[in-house]
Order: structure tokens, then C-alpha cells, then sequence
């Protein structure tokens, strides 16, 4: 895992979750070869990153993912032009079903309500609250892992809703907001990257 590895170089305190790092690319990639799907969700800056992380899955980030020779064929003229993705569903995107969902139903239901629907067994979801405590983050964890999905959480230091309830999660060894979104993308880019080589080298 050659980008994890520059990761905890350029950022020794990291260390201490380099088990969990390695699971979570290890669970990203068995799901990805099963044809499965990750979903993101997360509040204000963590809403973000959400869009952020889908950004580097679904199209290329370190690398071009060119289009083999058979879809170049398909795909024509837009060949040159599309790369291959890692289907990534940022929650955050969906501005007037979630505006409805608050509205109509519960502002704690805005993430669950969409893996309710979109969510199949052994989707994965990135659920990102610095605090681990976010309601509508919880909400979504539980919903997701009713459906039989698997839970990768990133959040602060400290021990959480979040953490009681997800498969993996990703402690960023700091207590203060800004300076556990200050190492959480790292931790993604060097996630995504890795994942990348994986399917595109």
C-alpha cells in the first residue's frame, strides 16, 4: 500500500490507526470486486470531504484510467474524454430530497432515509462526523447496517456513537474540529489512492 505508507511518513501520529487504514482499503476493494458500492455522508465540513472522496473514486485521480480498446470502440468519440470510476454516492449531493426529507419527515433522517433506498447488502458506508456523535451520521450508520452494509466511520480521538456501532473506525489521534479535518484528507487521499492502484495499474 504505497500511498498509506508516504501517509505515515508525512504524518507519524497517523500511525496509530494504520490498522484501521488498511482494513478499511482492504473492505473498500473486497466490495468494489463484488460489484457493491460505497456511499459518504457528513455535516458541514465532513459534507465536503464527502464530496471530495467521491470525487477521487469516480473518475481518475493519481492515475488516467484510459479506456480499454473494446470500450474505445463503444464509446467513440467520447472515448478519449471518459475514465473508468468507483461507484461513489456522496449523500450530501441530493440538496432538494434531503430539503424534503428534513421538511416532511426528520432532519435526523436525511442521510437514512437515502440508504434506505439506494443501500443494498454489502454497500459500504463512509460515515465522516469529527465528534462521532452526529445525529443524522448515527442515524445513517444504523439504518446502513440494518440493510447488511458494512460501516467505515472517520472521527476525532475519542470513543462515540459512531464508534460503537461502525466495522471500522478511522480515530484521528486530535480532539479539536479543524485539526482532525486537517488529517482526515489525508487519510482519504491516501485511501483513494491506493484503492486506485489497485483496479487501474
Amino acid at each position: 500500500m504505497k500511498y498509506t505508507q508516504i501517509l505515515f511518513n508525512n504524518y507519524p501520529s497517523l500511525r496509530q490507526v494504520e490498522k484501521e487504514i488498511s482494513t478499511t482499503i482492504t473492505l473498500m476493494i473486497e466490495a468494489y470486486r463484488n460489484s457493491k458500492k460505497v456511499l459518504v455522508c457528513g455535516n458541514g465540513g465532513s459534507a465536503a470531504d464527502s464530496e471530495h472522496i467521491a470525487g477521487e473514486l469516480m473518475k481518475g485521480f493519481l492515475l488516467n484510467r484510459e479506456l480499454n480498446d473494446n470500450d474505445k470502440k463503444i464509446y467513440g468519440k467520447y472515448a478519449d474524454k471518459l475514465q473508468y470510476g468507483l461507484p461513489c454516492i456522496p449523500l450530501t449531493s441530493f440538496t432538494a430530497l434531503s430539503t424534503a426529507i428534513i421538511n416532511d419527515n426528520a432532519a435526523d433522517m436525511m442521510f437514512a432515509q437515502q440508504i434506505f433506498v439506494l443501500g443494498e447488502k454489502d454497500d459500504v458506508l463512509i460515515a465522516l462526523s469529527t465528534s462521532g456523535n452526529s445525529k443524522n451520521v448515527v442515524a445513517a450508520a444504523e439504518v446502513s447496517k440494518n440493510k447488511g452494509m458494512k460501516v467505515i466511520s472517520i472521527t476525532g480521538c475519542n470513543d462515540s456513537a459512531l464508534s460503537d456501532i461502525s466495522d471500522i473506525t478511522i480515530k484521528i489521534p486530535e480532539s479539536e474540529t479543524f485539526r482532525i479535518q486537517e488529517l482526515t484528507l489525508p487519510v482519504y487521499h491516501a485511501i483513494c489512492a491506493d484503492i486506485e492502484n489497485e483496479f487501474f495499474i
